[in-house]
């Protein structure tokens, strides 16, 4: 075992897999003692995982508390229960006018809502995928309370095929980047669902700068050391 071996380990997760499967297959392969990880990430979504090697577990408040960046995709004219795309219909329509300049210049106006202390309360409905399934499962986690996040920014770009609109927010630790979708489509009057989202930063983590999670599966044991970023460098 790399009993010796402390450190952060920066995987590009797949959308389709859960975290805690990323989490568990790293510690069984490479034979760790101790594998906790910086934050979770949705089934449905992709990007940067910190993972926590052995004695870097004493910094996870380190990790859990640093700010977070992301890149999506919401789809324009749907809610649903679980605030993506894989979730039960509960509304939203296109705007009478279409979504042409005026329905822009309505985006341009309600942004400025959705920056700075923002209160959200999570779905109680959540879309997974269990190991093996070839499709996501909506499944009840309960009532959540409020959650106060801070939005540092949050920026859309120009309506696609499909409604699709692209957007990237930067934000503090615990948002709910599918309920901001939600509440935002929400303003709108029109909803909006998450159609996909990929964590880019972790406090200086950056996912440029991660080992895509098919590569690290073909990893020989004796060359993984070389892939974790040891607690000196990690920490700078």
């Amino acid at each position: 075992m790399l009993e010796d071996l402390d450190g952060f380990l920066l995987v590009d997760k797949p959308a389709g897999i859960a975290f805690s499967s990323v989490v568990k297959t790293v510690k069984r392969k490479f034979n760790l003692v101790k594998v906790g990880h910086g934050g979770s990430l949705d089934a449905m979504a992709s990007g940067l995982m910190v993972l926590l090697v052995n004695d870097a577990n004493k910094f996870v408040g380190d990790v859990m508390g640093a700010d977070r960046a992301f890149e999506g995709v919401m789809r324009l004219g749907i809610s649903t229960n679980t605030h993506d795309i894989h979730g039960e219909r509960t509304g939203g329509s296109m705007p009478d006018g279409g979504w042409g300049a005026s329905f822009a210049d309505g985006m341009s106006a309600a942004l400025p809502e959705f920056k700075g202390d923002v209160f959200q309360t999570e779905s109680r409905w959540c879309s997974v995928r269990r190991e093996g399934s070839a499709s996501y499962e909506v499944a009840d986690t309960g009532e959540h309370k409020p959650f106060l996040a801070h939005v540092y920014k949050f920026d859309v770009g120009d309506i696609g095929e499909d409604a699709k609109l692209p957007f990237s927010v930067t934000c503090t630790k615990g948002l709910i980047v599918r309920t901001l979708v939600n509440d935002f489509g929400a303003a709108l009057g029109c909803g909006a669902a998450l159609e996909s989202l990929r964590r880019v930063r972790v406090g200086k983590f950056k996912v440029e700068d991660a080992i895509p999670f098919d590569r690290l599966l073909e990893t020989d044991i004796k060359d993984f050391p070389s892939c974790v970023i040891s607690l000196g460098a990690g920490l700078r």
